[in-house]
């Protein structure tokens, strides 16, 4: 698998990975399982979503040869990246929850986020 992608989601550990930007190399667990087992990803272990090798972007359980990312097929990267955002507003919001400094010190609670 290339690196440099944009983003790497990781089926076997439910991880998504961002790997750009702001929190560039911050990961999340997405616990869903609804998510995760639609049959349209039963074959892949591991996607590498915008790199500069687009053949080698998905990575299959079995011998399938690596492929480049299908959004007709596997749906859209967005499916991907909404679910680390909310799962890093979680993270916003309790940090901003955890934070003892008074609303004034500390600004506004975040409301939402978008890579």
């Amino acid at each position: 698998m290339t690196t440099n992608a944009n983003w790497t989601i990781v089926f076997e550990d439910k991880v998504i990975i961002k790997n750009n930007g702001a929190e560039a190399g911050t990961g999340y667990t997405i616990d869903d399982d609804s998510f995760w087992n639609q049959s349209k990803f039963s074959n892949i272990w591991a996607i590498q979503h915008a790199t500069s090798v687009t053949a080698d972007e998905v990575e299959y359980k079995d011998s399938t040869p690596h492929s480049a990312y299908d959004s007709s097929i596997l749906g859209d990267v967005s499916q991907f990246s909404s679910k680390w955002d909310s799962a890093h507003l979680a993270k916003l919001q309790a940090d901003w929850d955890a934070d003892e400094r008074d609303e004034l010190e500390k600004g506004a609670r975040p409301t939402s986020y978008s890579s």
